[in-house]
């Protein structure tokens, strides 16, 4: 639902982390990309509204008005939206995903 939502909206460099028994905060971690301020506002808008209808309409939600960064947390699921630069200084894919066997850092979803 989450990922096909950010997929509708045309949110790019989706990765979806598995953070079972990694962390208390819920069961998976998602990021994605917006082109702009305006774009990152409007996934999570649209975001928000399928969460909504699926139940989850008590989700969390911070930054949505700035538009740099968007977290919403539904209790299971933590979606973080970014503008390409503010992911890239951010970089949190980094301490959530585990090497593969090369040493590389890898994704358990990637779109």
């Amino acid at each position: 639902m989450v990922l096909a939502s950010l997929e509708d909206s045309k949110a790019e460099s989706i990765v979806s982390i598995d953070i079972r028994g990694k962390s208390a905060l819920g069961d998976y971690m998602v990021i994605a990309s917006g082109r702009s301020h305006r774009h990152v506002a409007a996934v999570a808008d649209q975001l928000l509204r399928t969460l909504k209808d699926a139940g989850y309409g008590n989700a969390k939600v911070e930054g949505l008005t700035n538009g740099d960064w968007v977290l919403i947390d539904t209790g299971d699921i933590i979606i973080h939206l970014f503008r390409p630069e503010v992911r890239e200084f951010y970089n949190i894919e980094k301490m959530w995903l585990t090497p593969d066997l090369d040493g590389e850092l890898e994704a358990e979803t990637m779109h």
